[in-house]
């Protein structure tokens, strides 16, 4: 059977389709906006025509390139392509800056690789027993989860705990947004019908990061001191940077991997949620903590390794069990039906050959991925020789025709200028930007668990311990909060007598 699956999946018919695949998602990840669910999403109608081992294998290589593709822009305009992308903007965007464009993104690319085959071969070894846990979380671990990673974001935010928090505030605001999931009445609609459905977040994350950015880039045309690095180092630099990165942080890369695979594996967690945590985690255990969010390369590699490690682990429970890991998984599953396949506890059994070869379209997406982010690479930081004067405008352009492609109403043209006013001011006080992404990401996650668990609870809040899993969330949560407050409480007291030295030499 091991040979038969060889043959199918490097067949050249199917390689082909990998390949075409694996452009296809690096071109639309590497626009800001697009996502890989869209990129999906828009390959559905051509699987039709496909057999089914063609067309899973079609949908793994665009997940997989568009996921890493959009660092691509985060890094170059910092546009982050993804949500997971958010937790680690703020670096490849720095070392872009400092003309480490190239290495970032090379980081990114084999950190993603590396990450993705983890994933995979955690994903052939264990999948039932991951799909075991996955499907015991009910709505109160997926709360704990939300939270944990709501807190993380405050955790790693660039700024002090209270603005962190405050940011993650405006993010959770933002959210509450639409009709309300218990009572089904509007919140803070204005009477906009486009409002009903709440705020998009591709809207949002260009709002907050791209048209930020062009009020930022105005501001300093005339202040030729404060210009941009418009030169990257050398291709062969750079890649001798990328590798010796790689090298240098393989605890790292292990820990994001496997944290990624696990967390992917639960249902609604998915990348942005696991990218989170893992860059909070590592931003813990590493020797020079202070360079996360200033252009930290271990950063970037926790990050990329997490995002595409999740993608594996996503199919656990859609394998298993024919529940969706993330939005992606969702349409394999519909194309699967399509096929006449049902995915479910007896597919290992059933149809061995097709989750055999869905492992192996992995490590070979993943693997294809390599060369073609390399070309992907090289054709885009090109950007960086433009001149900011003609730049600002063409971001302006693609972030409203993004918005408005995306949503397909003018009320998101407007969401991208209210909310890219409010980033603006918001890093102009020294606010981070990633926590708001990650509060209107969750928002609507957190809120919907937590009214389903109090209805099932009747209202008793002791229930989100009742079972071990929440227990062990719950607990760790709290304690996290703790630290948090703690850490507030330091930075207070430091700023106080701070304040208290300066007038004492006044």
């Amino acid at each position: 059977m091991i040979a038969d699956v060889l043959l199918t999946v490097l067949a050249p018919g199917n390689l082909a389709i990998i390949a075409a695949a694996t452009f296809y998602g690096c071109f639309v990840g590497a626009v800001p906006g697009l996502t890989a669910t869209m990129a999906v999403a828009l390959l559905v109608p051509f699987t039709f025509f496909l057999d089914p081992i063609p067309a899973i294998s079609a949908i793994v290589a665009t997940t997989t390139t568009a996921i890493f593709a959009g660092d691509i822009s985060g890094t170059l305009l910092r546009i982050p392509g993804t949500p997971a992308s958010a937790a680690y903007v703020d670096d490849a965007h720095a070392l872009s800056q400092s003309g480490r464009a190239r290495t970032s993104l090379f980081v990114s690319l084999l950190t993603a690789a590396i990450g993705g085959v983890v994933g995979v071969l955690i994903l052939m070894m264990v999948a039932p027993q991951l799909a075991r846990i996955a499907i015991s979380f009910s709505s109160f671990e997926t709360f704990w989860l939300a939270c944990l990673g709501l807190s993380c974001a405050v955790f790693v935010g660039g700024g002090t705990v209270p603005k962190s928090f405050a940011s993650l505030c405006i993010g959770l605001a933002i959210a509450c947004v639409g009709i309300d999931v218990a009572v089904g009445h509007p919140r803070y609609t204005f009477g906009v019908p486009d409002l009903l459905d709440g705020i998009s977040f591709i809207p949002a994350m260009i709002g907050i990061f791209a048209f930020s950015e062009v009020l930022r880039t105005v501001q300093t045309l005339d202040k030729p001191k404060e210009t941009l690095a418009r030169v990257t180092e050398p291709v062969a630099e750079a890649i001798g940077n990328a590798f010796r990165t790689v090298a240098r942080f393989p605890s790292t890369l292990a820990r994001s991997s496997v944290l990624g695979t696990l967390v992917g594996a639960l249902p609604g967690a998915g990348a942005d949620i696991a990218a989170w945590i893992s860059y909070a985690l590592t931003r813990r255990f590493s020797k020079k903590p202070d360079e996360f969010g200033k252009g930290s390369l271990e950063g970037v590699a926790a990050g990329g390794s997490s995002n595409n490690a999740a993608i594996g682990g996503a199919w656990t429970p859609a394998l298993v069990f024919g529940i969706p890991g993330d939005s992606v998984t969702a349409i394999a599953i519909g194309v699967l039906l399509l096929k006449g396949m049902t995915p479910g506890p007896r597919i290992f059994i059933d149809q061995p050959e097709l989750t055999s070869a869905l492992f192996g379209s992995f490590l070979v997406a993943n693997i294809m991925m390599v060369p073609v982010g390399l070309l992907a690479i090289l054709a885009s930081t090109h950007i960086l020789k433009v001149p900011r004067a003609v730049m600002a405008p063409v971001i302006l352009l693609f972030s409203l025709v993004g918005a408005f492609a995306i949503a397909g109403t003018v009320t998101a043209v407007w969401i991208v200028l209210a909310l890219g006013l409010a980033g603006y001011l918001m890093e102009q006080n020294g606010i981070p930007l990633a926590p708001a992404i990650l509060g209107i990401v969750l928002g609507k996650i957190i809120e919907d668990n937590f009214m389903i668990s109090m209805i099932k609870a009747q209202g008793d809040f002791m229930a989100f311990f009742d079972r071990q899993y929440s227990l062990v969330l719950g607990l760790f949560t709290l304690a996290l909060w703790a630290l948090l407050i703690l850490r507030a409480i330091r930075e207070m007291l430091r700023a106080g007598a701070k304040e208290k030295r300066k007038g004492v030499s006044a």
